[in-house]
């Protein structure tokens, strides 16, 4: 009888799992996608503002008229700040990647607090926003950055579609990966920030009108997250 009881509250708590009604507490927390909102998906830009590629990427999201988010490195708005405020001005989403873009694994906890609180006050400083979307580089996820979200009524943002558009991958591989791979509620990472020879606006021109084509919708990641 024991044994039938035990069996029964696992089944049941499986179900409950599957179906969303048990979560454990950091999938409130780190994010990878949102599966439950249609043909929604989410572009996200890391590493910006930059002064020439961030204003690219702006005029082509503008030309499909959809939006995106972007998240900032602090030491980039001291120099680029303008650039940021014209991010904003276009109706984007904004989030924390850091002040300096640190190796957060190698930060105790003090430290990587005032990473992340030095970058969101130069958003804030800079365009009035006030970030409740964080994103560790390198996707790197351990205790004390769930803990420091928490800590900032925050979200920790990460992905399910890598574009590798950091590794200067051609244009053309990066949209035949994103077309092939794409499916509802994912998060897309790209870079406006990335150096000479930056593949992601060309990318962008040739995967944007195909998934719009399909069905599928850009939305900020704000809007993915909390669609059902």
């Amino acid at each position: 009888m024991k044994l039938k009881l035990i069996c029964l509250v696992v089944t049941v708590f499986i179900i409950l799992c599957m179906t969303g009604k048990v979560c454990a507490e950091t999938d409130d927390i780190v994010i990878y996608n949102n599966k439950n909102c249609g043909m929604k998906i989410a572009l996200t830009f890391d590493d910006g503002p930059h002064p020439r590629q961030t204003k690219r990427i702006l005029d082509i999201l503008d030309k499909y008229n959809i939006k995106a988010t972007f998240f900032v490195v602090g030491v980039n708005i001291d120099n680029y700040g303008k650039h940021l405020q014209d991010v904003v001005s276009r109706g984007h989403e904004i989030g924390n990647h850091t002040n300096t873009h640190p190796k957060v694994s190698s930060l105790d906890y003090s430290a990587l607090k005032n990473e992340f609180s030095k970058c969101q006050s130069k958003i804030n400083q800079s365009c009035g926003y006030n970030p409740k979307l964080i994103r560790p580089p390198e996707g790197l996820i351990d205790t004390s950055i769930k803990d420091l979200a928490k800590e900032m009524g925050c979200k920790v943002i990460l992905w399910d579609i890598d574009t590798r558009d950091w590794a200067q991958t051609p244009p053309s591989n990066i949209a035949e990966h994103v077309i092939n791979k794409v499916s509802s509620g994912d998060i897309i990472l790209m870079h406006d920030y990335i150096g000479k020879n930056s593949p992601t606006a060309e990318a962008l021109e040739l995967f944007i009108p195909k998934l719009l084509d399909m069905g599928y919708k850009f939305v900020v990641v704000s809007d993915l997250i909390e669609s059902e």
